[in-house]
């Protein structure tokens, strides 16, 4: 029988949960060992007292609202059982997949299987702005799959070993577990519209997923190597700052002056930010060693160790 922990991040969900947990338990009871873990993300009404009378429920409450990745990430990390498997508790993702993510993570031996919401049920703005964003994380980060954005995915624990989880990085945890080697797929997943609540969905959180986007990106192609990327503009920065500079001294013997060009202060601006962007870039690679050093972050991620 698998062992499952449910993790569900809510804030404000008071008409939500109860039914959410109930809908858990019809699927969950006599099929698997399971724990739900509700992490209250600063929840300003009545969601506390309705947690506390639903049951089976580990309960998590934040001091205050830190955002939905940082109570994935308290949730994940209390998690006891080999699969964790994380719901939007506004009741939209279908409990009713889940047996649906464990069969298929198990016959394709997969790390981590993500829920394609294929038919969504949300706003006509929000299904603009999410595929938007799909577009363009498809574009940086290549994670392989059609909707990161989905909350109902499931994870053998192993994945969170080495990973905590920062900012609006939910959206990305499948391309931050790629970069470290594991193995992704998806599925279609059944996805119902909202029907009690308010959506804590907001302009600002697609702002901040857009930085973290790019964080990403940053840190899957340049992490262990920020010297190529920073020390690379520099030597290009310096290398446009000779020819200009080289412009500036023909300028100057053809003509005797060139104070009333804008060369010579182009060629200084050029070096200096060329040297600047390299000196950068010696300072982030001895910053990148020192954090996987210091850390239990590797660069590395091993999968299997055999003694024949």
């Amino acid at each position: 029988m698998n062992k499952i922990s449910l993790i569900i991040p809510v804030h404000n969900e008071a008409e939500n949960i109860k039914d959410l947990v109930n809908e858990i338990n019809s699927v969950c009871f006599d099929k698997y060992i399971y724990e739900i873990i509700i992490i209250d993300d600063g929840s300003t009404d009545n969601t506390k007292e309705i947690i506390k009378s639903l049951s089976p429920v580990k309960y998590i409450r934040l001091r205050r609202c830190f955002g939905q990745t940082a109570a994935l990430d308290a949730g994940i990390k209390h998690a006891k059982y080999e699969y964790i498997i994380t719901l939007d508790g506004d009741g939209q993702n279908d409990p009713k997949d889940i047996p649906d993510l464990i069969e298929y993570l198990e016959k394709t031996d997969l790390d981590i299987v993500s829920g394609w919401r294929k038919k969504r049920k949300d706003s006509v703005i929000k299904k603009f702005i999410s595929r938007g964003a799909n577009l363009l994380r498809s574009i940086l980060i290549h994670d392989g799959i059609h909707d990161s954005g989905c909350t109902l995915k499931i994870y053998k624990k192993e994945c969170f070993d080495q990973v905590s989880l920062y900012g609006e990085m939910h959206r990305f945890i499948p391309a931050i577990l790629k970069i470290k080697g594991f193995n992704i797929g998806e599925i279609e997943v059944n996805h119902r519209p909202r029907t009690k609540g308010k959506t804590n969905y907001n302009w600002r959180r697609t702002f901040k997923g857009f930085i973290d986007m790019i964080s990403v990106w940053f840190w899957n192609k340049y992490a262990v190597k920020p010297l190529h990327l920073l020390g690379g503009m520099g030597l290009f920065s310096i290398f446009l700052g000779f020819i200009t500079l080289s412009y500036t001294v023909y300028l100057y013997i053809s003509i005797g002056k060139v104070g009333h060009t804008a060369w010579p202060v182009l060629s200084v601006f050029l070096l200096l930010v060329g040297i600047l962007l390299f000196v950068l870039g010696l300072i982030a690679d001895i910053l990148s060693k020192n954090y996987y050093e210091t850390t239990i972050d590797k660069s590395y991620s091993i999968k299997e160790i055999v003694e024949y």
